[in-house]
C-alpha cells in the first residue's frame, strides 16, 4: 500500500476500551444514544452554527443535501474529508457529527453529504433512495474534490456509507474524480449477509424499521401524487418491505439481484486503486466479520479489524468519545504532508 509505515499508524488492535465497554451491543447502542448526543452537545452546536448548507444538482438532475465546514485553527486547511453517513442515519448521526469536529480541529475542512432521503433531504427528489444509486453520490463528490482548495481530498463513510466510500473509490479514477484517500468504518460487504444479521438481531431490526417507516411515511406526505408502496407493504418486514420496493422502483427483477448490485464481497474490490483502510470490529452485530475476512483486496487497501468496536461505535471511554477519528485524522496526516 502507498503511503505512510502501517506501523506508524494506530492500529485497531490499539482500541482498548474498558472491559464494560467491550460488550459490542453497548458499544453500538451507545454509539448512536441521545447520552452519547449530550456529550457531543457544545462541539455539535459549534459546528452546526458555522455550517454552510446547500443543494448538489449532480448526474440526472438529482439534488443532494450537504454542509461544508471551513477549518477554523491553521492559516490553510490540510485538506477536504467528505463524510457519508450510514442507512437512515445522517449528516447529523453522532458519528458523523464526532467525526467532523475531530476534524475540523485538526486542519481540515469538512463536507457532510447527506444521501437523498436522509436527513431533511425527502422532498428534494421525486424518486426515493436506494442503495444502487452509485452515479449521484460519485457525482457529488466531484463536484465537491473539485472546488479550490490546498491539502488532499479524503472520503470515509460508516456502514452503508461505507459500502458506499469503497464504491465511490473504486469508479473515482475513471470519472476523473481528483481523491487521495478513502476510509470505510464497518462497511456493509455482502447485504444479504447484512440483512439476515438484522433479521436475527430484534433490537437491531426494530430500531432500523422504526426510522425506515417513518422516512417512507414522509416522503409519501411530500408527493402524495405517487405511490411510494402498495396497500398494507409497509407493514411488511425488513426483508419484504426490501422487497416491495426493489421490484417497484429500482428497474431490478428480484432482491437477490438488487443486493449483488451494491456487494464489494469477494474481488469485487480488486480494482480499486485509490488508498483505502477499512476498518472493522470482529464483534460487530451487524456485519459478520467472515465477509471481511473473505475480502481479496489490491495491495492499495489496508484491512484492520479491531477485537471490539460494535457496529460503527469504538467509543474509548464514558467521554463517549470514538477512536476513529483519531485513527483517521493519523492516516490523513501522514499523507497530508506530500500536498
Amino acid at each position: 500500500m502507498d503511503g505512510p509505515p502501517v506501523a506508524a499508524l494506530p492500529r485497531g488492535r490499539d482500541f482498548r476500551p474498558s472491559y464494560l465497554l467491550r460488550n459490542p451491543h453497548l458499544q453500538s447502542i451507545l454509539g448512536s444514544s441521545t447520552l452519547r448526543r449530550r456529550h457531543l452537545r457544545d462541539a455539535a452546536r459549534k459546528l452546526t452554527a458555522i455550517a454552510l448548507p446547500e443543494v448538489l444538482t449532480v448526474d440526472g438532475g438529482v439534488r443532494l443535501q450537504g454542509f461544508f465546514n471551513a477549518q477554523p485553527v491553521l492559516p490553510q486547511r490540510c485538506g477536504l474529508v467528505i463524510l457519508l453517513h450510514g442507512w437512515e442515519g445522517s449528516a447529523q448521526s453522532n458519528y458523523i457529527l464526532d467525526t467532523a469536529a475531530s476534524l475540523l480541529q485538526a486542519g481540515y475542512d469538512v463536507y457532510r453529504l447527506n444521501f437523498r432521503d436522509h436527513g431533511d433531504s425527502h422532498g428534494l427528489n421525486a424518486e426515493p433512495f436506494h442503495s444502487c444509486r452509485l452515479d449521484e453520490v460519485v457525482s457529488a463528490v466531484a463536484q465537491v474534490c473539485a472546488r479550490p482548495g490546498a491539502g488532499l481530498r479524503a472520503l470515509a463513510g460508516f456502514s452503508l456509507g461505507g459500502n458506499f466510500t469503497l464504491r465511490v473509490a473504486r469508479a473515482a479514477p475513471a470519472r476523473g474524480v481528483a481523491l487521495d484517500y478513502a476510509l470505510a468504518v464497518c462497511p456493509v460487504i455482502d447485504p444479504a449477509h447484512g440483512l439476515r444479521r438484522l433479521e436475527r438481531g430484534r433490537l437491531y431490526h426494530a430500531y432500523f424499521m422504526r426510522k425506515w417507516r417513518g422516512s417512507l411515511r414522509r416522503k409519501q406526505a411530500l408527493f402524495p401524487e405517487r405511490v411510494l408502496l402498495g396497500a398494507g407493504e409497509l407493514r411488511l418486514d425488513m426483508r419484504g418491505l426490501t422487497r416491495a420496493l426493489v421490484l417497484r422502483h429500482t428497474g431490478f427483477d428480484s432482491l437477490e439481484a438488487y443486493f449483488d448490485g451494491y456487494s464489494v464481497a469477494g474481488d469485487r474490490l480488486s480494482t480499486l486503486r485509490v488508498p483505502a483502510t477499512v476498518l472493522a470490529a470482529a464483534d460487530d452485530p451487524v456485519i459478520p466479520v467472515a465477509d471481511f475476512q473473505a475480502l481479496r483486496l489490491p495491495p492499495e487497501v489496508e484491512l484492520d479489524i479491531a477485537a471490539y468496536g460494535g457496529h460503527c461505535a469504538f467509543i474509548e471511554d464514558w467521554s463517549l468519545r470514538s477512536f476513529v477519528g483519531g485513527y483517521l485524522r493519523a492516516r490523513l496526516d501522514a499523507r497530508a504532508t506530500r500536498f
